[in-house]
């Protein structure tokens, strides 16, 4: 198994007026909370949440979206760097916030 090494530095980092582009994701997935029998009767969605690195609080694996990756690729490796999880991207979406 080779071991992922995190990238570094925002050189390669994508930029749109002035603004970094970053790219994220919402881990989760269906856990079965009823079963009778062989079949589950209801579902439940767990999220995955990781721990703030400068600060208190709870956040969504996201980065820099860099310019050799497209924004699925750029969710991809964020959510395996910082998260340690793998998965399909179910929705695509996009959404502007400044800070």
């Amino acid at each position: 198994m080779s071991e992922l090494v995190a990238r570094t530095g925002r050189h390669q980092q994508r930029y749109e007026d002035g603004y970094r582009l970053i790219a994220g994701c919402i881990p989760f997935k269906y856990r079965n909370i009823e079963e009778n029998g062989d079949e589950a009767t209801e579902q439940m969605v767990e999220v995955l949440m990781i721990n703030s690195t400068s600060g208190p609080g709870l956040l969504f694996p996201k980065g820099g979206w860099e310019n050799d990756e497209t924004a699925e690729e750029a969710a991809e490796r964020e959510a395996m760097e910082e998260a340690g999880v793998r998965g399909d991207l179910v929705c695509l979406c996009f959404m502007e916030a400044l800070h």
